[in-house]
């Protein structure tokens, strides 16, 4: 089992950047394929992307892509989430979330974190 903590969140200006974290505990961080997603109000849970165990694969939605970089350093139980050129409709609760397995795919995610809110301003 993994417990997510995210930290990061704030409020920035449109056209602006953010680093989310995600720190993991438990000792088999490094096994697991780590994603983050996030809501907007009153709209459903969205896939932002997902990292492989080892940080060689990675996937992103169509929405973030060129934008949002994922990283993961295993040395330190954390996965980021760089967030660059932001927008308004970017703002949501973030969550980052683990699997076991290598697909790097939306489903499948069994721990979640508590979430972290981004707003972003026009």
């Amino acid at each position: 089992q993994v417990q997510l903590v995210e930290s990061g969140g704030g409020l920035v200006q449109a056209g602006g950047s953010l680093r989310l974290s995600c720190a993991a505990s438990g000792r088999t961080f490094s096994s697991y394929t780590m994603g983050w997603f996030r809501q907007a109000s009153g709209k459903e849970r969205e896939f932002v992307g997902g990292i492989s165990w080892s940080g060689g694969s990675n996937k992103y939605a169509d929405s973030v892509k060129g934008r949002f970089t994922i990283v993961r350093d295993n040395a330190k139980n954390t996965v980021y989430l760089q967030m660059n050129s932001l927008k308004p409709e970017d703002t949501a609760v973030y969550y980052c979330a683990a699997k076991s397995g290598a697909s790097v795919m939306s489903d499948g995610y069994r721990y979640w974190g508590q979430g972290t809110q981004v707003t972003v301003s026009s």
